[in-house]
């Protein structure tokens, strides 16, 4: 795959991480996933409306996944000292770079679109490694507050 952009997330849990899930979906396994990675990022300590925000714009990028990544993917979620992050691979032919660099909310009548802006705008940082054998997108939640000035976000 090629890097989208300057942040792009590298292929491994780093040593220095806790591996909570290693899991394979297709569209059946949705919901089941969704539900056990509420339960894990609690269990990590995201809590309340966090944990809520993390949550869906995981479900909104295993979506994604399924419908424009060939029907199925790969999720990782791990948990550092300070961070939940959770990485989500397919094998679709990749995303557009119009479509990664277009940062702008889609309009309320569009249908679709919405999941790689969600997924930005709800997790700390989103970093992504597309090209045409498939698509990587890696969020994060800090466990606790952090400035701003934390988000690095498809530049």
């Amino acid at each position: 795959m090629t890097d989208t952009h300057p942040h792009a997330p590298s292929p491994a849990v780093p040593v220095d991480a806790a591996l909570l899930l290693a899991e394979s979906f297709d569209t059946g396994r949705v919901g089941t996933l969704r539900h056990a990675v509420a339960a894990l990022a609690a269990a990590a300590g995201l809590t309340c409306q966090r944990r809520d925000d993390f949550v869906l714009a995981v479900n909104e990028l295993v979506t994604n996944a399924v419908r424009h990544g060939g029907g199925r993917g790969e999720l990782r979620l791990w948990r550092t000292a300070d961070q939940v992050i959770c990485e989500i691979s397919d094998t679709g032919t990749g995303i557009a770079a119009e479509r990664l660099t277009r940062r702008d909310r889609p309009s309320t009548n569009t249908v679709g679109g919405w999941g790689l802006w969600l997924a930005e705008r709800l997790t700390d940082s989103m970093a992504v490694r597309t090209g045409p054998t498939g698509t990587t997108v890696r969020v994060s939640a800090w466990l606790s507050s952090q400035p701003e000035s934390a988000v690095s976000v498809l530049g």
